[in-house]
């Protein structure tokens, strides 16, 4: 029997056999970065932070994300609204993607919708410092994937009714309601405008 195999070379036929019944069939394998997967809305990318449409800030600096992180890769600094003092923003804040584990449990963390995951995976540097993300870079990558974020956030149901308002959604959300600063005054959205963060941030 062996000398048969050896003669007629059973196990090559055998794989060449394999070899063609597979020829013919689709490829299978992608041509990255030519074609790209289509990745579902609940996938955890790149974290992002989020504005309201007004453009004012959705972070209130609670730093609940913080306390969250499972890997300690995140940092706020908090600090009062200018003529604001009932009202909080966060004057830094800090991510080190080098640490993160993309869990998630920052987005689920914070009760104004202010934090979402996008769907970038692509995060490969020559130098580690540029995955230090500050809260320039956060918010520009919030803005430019901003369709992502707010599917991430329905597709977790962890939307506040502001991102799109349907009846059902933001049960489990909380509210901060406009400031009111008297009468004859009118009320301002929970933390600043973009012009108005940066003409404070100018005077420091």
């Amino acid at each position: 029997m062996g000398l048969i195999r050896s003669i007629f070379m059973t196990e090559l036929l055998m794989g060449m056999k394999l070899v063609f019944k597979q020829m013919f069939k689709p490829y299978c394998t992608l041509q990255y970065p030519h074609v790209r997967h289509d990745i579902p809305d609940g996938y955890r990318g790149l974290m992002s932070l989020l504005r309201y449409e007004d453009g004012s800030e959705r972070c209130v600096g609670c730093s609940l994300c913080e306390a969250a992180c499972p890997s300690n890769c995140i940092k706020v600094v908090s600090d009062e609204v200018p003529g604001q003092p009932l009202v909080r923003y966060a004057r830094e804040y800090y991510l080190d993607i080098t640490r993160c584990v993309f869990c998630g449990f920052c987005t689920e963390a914070c009760p104004v919708d202010a934090l979402a995951m996008t769907k970038v995976y692509e995060a490969s540097v020559f130098d580690r410092r540029d995955l230090m993300f500050d809260k320039r870079k956060l918010y520009e990558l919030g803005e430019q994937h901003l369709a992502d974020g707010k599917a991430y956030l329905i597709a977790h149901n962890m939307d506040d009714g502001t991102l799109f308002p349907k009846e059902g959604l933001g049960d489990n959300r909380y509210s901060f309601p406009p400031v009111d600063l008297g009468e004859g005054e009118r009320p301002v959205t929970v933390g600043l405008t973009r012009e108005a963060l940066e003409m404070e941030l100018s005077k420091q």
